[in-house]
């Protein structure tokens, strides 16, 4: 059985790591570049970098934050924002990044994940995916960090990313982010079962029973959390320890 991973996120927006609920309400949570140092120390497995505004401001991401970050951290990390193109792509990868991930642009050209995965390998694609509950056991994917509907089924869409060459599927419940209430269970095991690619869990977190209930019920090989590791909440460790008491397998244990 592989471990499963615990991978805070940080969202960027003007430089500075921000958090929302609901994609919306932004307040402040630090410096990336520190908060990333701090988190490496603490024994987190990754780190995913988005850039939330760079797509539906039509702006690149931030590459002296990947160059730094590559300076001063030394686990995996994956960028993502803004990514149009595969010279975007290998900027961010040149510049430090372990892996990029995409989601407008891979709604809106979709042959960029498979131009990707053909020129630096699929492990290097995390094709992130916004979803927004439409009905019971339905889905539609967004785009534009939140902001568009696309009428894409979050299943189907899915299962195209997977046949096109992604390595990785972050999934984030739009209905959950920031909450607090716990993952979107239905939506994370729905995914997880549709493809067989690793499936990061994403939106909702608020207690450590979440990221177990992530791993577990949701069947996710990865849980990603932002604020309860921002704001103090829980330290990596204890997340850790936490998820080894039930059983699962995690890494690196202080």
């Amino acid at each position: 059985m592989l471990s499963k991973r615990i991978i805070p996120c940080l969202d960027v927006h003007d430089g500075r790591v921000v958090k929302g609920t609901n994609f919306v309400q932004l307040r402040d949570a630090g410096d990336p570049v520190e908060l990333a140092a701090l988190y490496d120390r603490e024994g987190a497995d990754e780190l995913i970098f988005l850039d939330i505004t760079a797509s539906s401001d039509n702006r690149e991401t931030m590459v002296d934050v990947v160059r730094r970050t590559a300076e001063e951290v030394f686990i995996p990390f994956t960028i993502g924002g803004g990514l149009r193109t595969l010279e975007d792509i290998s900027r961010m990868l040149r510049a430090g990044a372990d892996k990029i991930a995409l989601n407008t642009s891979a709604v809106k050209t979709p042959r960029l994940i498979q131009e990707g995965a053909h020129a630096f390998g699929s492990q290097c694609i995390v094709v992130a995916i916004d979803a927004r509950k439409k009905a019971q056991g339905q889905w539609e994917v967004y785009i534009h960090g939140g902001r568009t509907a696309t009428g894409k089924d979050v299943l189907e869409w899915a299962a195209e990313v997977e046949a096109l060459g992604a390595g990785e599927i972050l999934l984030t419940s739009m209905d959950r982010d920031g909450t607090k209430i716990g993952y979107e269970l239905e939506l994370t095991r729905a995914v997880s079962r549709a493809v067989s690619l690793p499936v990061i869990a994403s939106g909702g977190v608020g207690t450590l029973e979440h990221l177990a209930e992530g791993l577990t019920l949701g069947e996710a090989d990865a849980v990603l959390a932002a604020s309860i590791f921002h704001y103090k909440e829980y330290s990596i460790q204890e997340a850790k320890q936490y998820l080894a008491e039930q059983g699962i397998l995690v890494r690196g244990l202080a």
